[in-house]
């Protein structure tokens, strides 16, 4: 008989990009899946989704999956576990964490995560467990923050045009962000405005990427220099009588202020900073300010740079000089963050949140685990940690230091995971973790307006545990007292959704999402932006989103008000002339995926794209071997010669795990984690760098790292196996 067609159920993608696409799933029996699609009726997913998420089931049902507990048994990162029960990996915990507890108080645990698992529940339940432990509080710096605050600066809330709106735009400008590798979405909505009006796309990136390679007009800056592009752009509209001074004068604070600040910020003055030609400037200046319904799409590429704020916040203004927020199709988006009411006190434990707690910074993580005093605030060192959804051994910045504190012989670590990871790789207990198919959650998306349920599909493999059943595990061993520890999944959501003022779980689940996208005149701020006064602030005050419980100082004085380049990047010098950037890749995200095969064959091995004239002078040929460095640390990659990018500057794609370097260091390693002005993050795409030809080949031990000379370099991405225990 022929084979049963199968069914299909419906989701959510949960993993860290703003799409969160609305998903159809093949379910060829109760613990499998087949293909994974678009939902074709959501009005933002519009039945397109990433390749490596349609291809799912490649990793989904990977036989390198976790499935069950594991107990250390070897040195630090050599991959040695004994299998062990859940009650023991558990016990286990908790007695560490109690014991590290009475020595040196709450503090000295951190529960550490991020975005792996981007659901209501999974995501944001491990704060229960931290808010009623009094355990060392989280910063979350590592994604969002110059880009968030340098768009709140501007509109006073973390709120832009629909996005679907892109799709009745004239001018479409994708501005630092590749969205053809990262936010597919986007490029459906700004290619139907092309197909259906005609409309222009414009890209500005540091290089010809696959977003850039399909835009009508690709400005290729130097990295950092993006805000002097917008101030050339606003002096041209102000200059040639392109601004709508009639919108300036009702809607915006400085107008004039701006107007003459602008003056000397000239197309020339530009050029020279972001390597452009003075008519591209121009041109571009006259096609937005010609053009009504033009929609900035900002991302976060150009703002991870230690002048990220400013960037944005001027790349932003463009659309408040040129009035296009009046329009259907025009203004500008980051981000829906404010549009979404979520009430997380039962999830996160927020009624039992102590404010004299410390804050420790995400980023920081290298340096906090080598017990540096001001990383550790004047507190006790970490010496527990727990780790979901998220593998900082791979993607947080100066990877030296981050490698060395997870070596500490006195850190106890547990890391609940998916896959043996190198973060995994360095812990004492490693507790198997379930895929978003295979629990129950709630979503949101921040690229556009959608509440989403993500049922649980399918049976997990093995021993798999959710995170909220983990963490309600742990809180029972640590005497942790909360509500939401003895709720249900389902009943912690139902009650969320509730408390949010959204539909209850039943209904949402029935539904499968909710479109809360405000009206027009909210979205475009037509009875007023965000701040007390109703007005686009030119002028930003920085210091006002300081938050001074974290620890932080001041804006620093020279931070700029008014729009500006603003010249605190990592600049060349003549022994690191090269500038580096780390854009992401097409078939991984961050680091995950890339234990499939498809990805791994598609990224192949770790490469550089060279300028051809700095290759050559360099005496480096397409595919050799060469070794990047700076300071913090040294790579050895393989160059690809590339017309695509200006001169000295270097880009290399992906967070390729450790072991896909034959030194066992990924980019990472060149990457500053000094806090990016005035509330932190990491300056990924800021850093200064030499390029050489590599030495002969390095050969290590892929289990342990060290040298060893019977073993031969890698070739891609290659992931080091478990090994047994004797």
């Amino acid at each position: 008989m022929p084979n049963a067609a199968p069914t299909l159920g419906y989701s959510a993608c949960p993993h860290d990009c703003p799409s969160t696409c609305a998903l159809e799933v093949e379910l060829l029996g109760p613990d499998r899946i087949g293909r994974v699609r678009g939902a074709a009726d959501n009005s933002y997913t519009a039945g397109v989704i990433c390749a490596k998420v349609a291809r799912y089931a490649e990793r989904l049902h990977h036989p390198d999956r976790l499935l069950h507990p594991l107990r250390r048994s070897g040195p630090k990162g050599s991959r040695q576990f004994t299998r062990i029960g859940w009650d023991e990996a558990l016990d286990r915990t908790a007695e560490a964490f109690l014991a590290r507890e009475k020595q040196y108080g709450a503090e000295t645990i951190w529960p550490y995560f991020f975005a792996g698992t981007m659901g209501q529940l999974m995501f944001y339940g491990i704060e229960r467990l931290r808010n009623v432990k009094r355990y060392s509080n989280w910063w979350s710096t590592i994604c969002v923050n110059p880009a968030w605050l340098g768009f709140e600066a501007g509109t006073g809330k973390l709120m832009g045009s629909d996005p679907r709106e892109m799709a009745r735009a004239d001018v479409v400008v994708i501005w630092g962000t590749n969205a053809v590798n990262t936010q597919v979405n986007v490029m459906t909505h700004a290619m139907r405005a092309r197909k259906e009006r005609g409309a222009k796309l414009v890209v500005v990136d540091v290089y010809r990427n696959a977003t850039a390679v399909q835009a009508d007009m690709h400005l290729c800056v130097r990295p950092g220099t993006d805000g002097a592009l917008a101030c050339a752009v606003m002096h041209v509209l102000f200059r040639d009588g392109l601004a709508d001074r009639a919108y300036l004068e009702r809607y915006t604070d400085a107008p004039r202020e701006l107007e003459a600040h602008l003056k000397t910020r000239t197309p020339e003055w530009a050029a020279a900073l972001t390597g452009l030609g003075v008519g591209e400037i121009e041109a571009f200046a006259h096609l937005v300010g010609t053009t009504k319904r033009t929609f900035f799409r900002l991302g976060f590429g150009f703002t991870r740079s230690r002048n990220g704020p400013v960037n944005m916040h001027a790349a932003l203004s463009i659309a408040a000089v040129t009035g296009a927020w009046q329009y259907e199709g025009g203004g500008a988006f980051k981000n829906n963050e404010a549009i979404y009411t979520w009430d997380r006190t039962l999830i996160e434990g927020l009624d039992a949140r102590d404010s004299s707690v410390r804050w420790l910074d995400q980023s920081r993580v290298g340096a906090i685990l080598l017990g540096e005093r001001e990383a550790l605030r004047g507190g006790p060192p970490v010496t527990g940690l727990l780790i979901q959804n998220t593998n900082p051994m791979c993607v947080a910045p100066d990877l030296n230091a981050v490698h060395k504190g997870f070596a500490r012989e006195d850190l106890f670590t547990c890391v609940h995971e998916q896959f043996m990871t190198d973060t995994a790789a360095m812990a004492d207990i490693v507790l198997p973790a379930t895929m978003f198919l295979e629990h129950d959650d709630i979503y949101s998306g921040g690229g556009h307006q959608h509440v989403m349920f993500g049922p649980k599909l399918i049976e997990p493999p093995g021993e798999c545990w959710s995170n909220h059943d983990v963490v309600c595990a742990l809180a029972k061993r640590l005497g942790a007292k909360h509500p939401g520890f003895e709720m249900s999944a389902w009943d912690l959501i139902d009650h969320t959704l509730k408390a949010s003022g959204y539909p209850d779980a039943v209904t949402l689940k029935a539904k499968r999402w909710i479109d809360v996208q405000p009206p027009f005149e909210t979205a475009h701020y037509v009875k007023g932006f965000g701040h007390a006064d109703g007005k686009f602030h030119f002028k930003a005050n920085w210091k006002q989103y300081v938050p001074r419980a974290y620890g932080l100082a001041d804006a620093p004085p020279d931070m700029p008000n008014l729009p500006d380049h603003w010249d605190v990047i990592e600049k060349p010098t003549d022994d690191m002339p090269f500038r580096l950037i780390t854009a992401p890749a097409r078939n991984t995200l961050n680091s995950s995926f890339t234990e499939t095969p498809t990805s791994q064959d598609r990224e192949g091995r770790p490469r550089a794209k060279i300028h051809p004239e700095d290759a050559k002078r360099l005496g480096i040929d397409d595919g050799a071997r060469i070794r990047l460095g700076n300071k913090r640390g040294t790579v050895v990659v393989y160059a690809e010669l590339f017309d695509g990018l200006r001169p000295g500057v270097v880009v290399v794609e992906g967070v390729m795990p450790n072991g896909a370097f034959e030194e066992g260091m990924n980019t990472n390693a060149l990457t500053g984690a000094d806090t990016v002005a005035p509330i932190g993050g990491a300056a990924f795409h800021d850093n200064a760098i030499w390029v050489r030809r590599a030495e002969a080949p390095v050969k290590i031990n892929r289990e342990t790292n060290a040298h060893d000379p019977d073993r031969s370099e890698p070739s891609g991405l290659h992931r080091r196996k478990l090994v047994p225990a004797s």
